[in-house]
């Protein structure tokens, strides 16, 4: 084989492939930081998400506190009046 012909035969053929795995390897490192960049945003979704619940879940409590006080308040204020509706009679 002819060392011009040889050359040809890299040139028109090993550029390409050169080109297409250096291509490949460019893509592959963008879809790593792509993977890398989703869990994060996962992670933060997750993290944000916990951070809803617990602050709904201490509303929550706060409000049955609030409520069960307030239940045995008006329960005292009514058995008060009953007992000065008895003493009317």
């Amino acid at each position: 084989m002819n060392v011009e012909i040889l050359s040809n035969i890299i040139t028109n053929q090993g550029f390409p492939i050169a080109l297409s795995i250096l291509l490949i390897f460019r893509i592959d490192r963008f879809m790593q930081e792509i993977v890398l960049a989703q869990k994060e945003g996962y992670r933060q979704v997750l993290e944000n998400t916990k951070e809803i619940h617990n602050t709904i879940t201490t509303l929550n409590q706060q409000n049955r506190e609030y409520y069960s006080l307030r239940f045995s308040e008006v329960q005292k204020e009514l058995s008060g009046m009953k007992v000065e509706l008895g003493k009317i009679e």
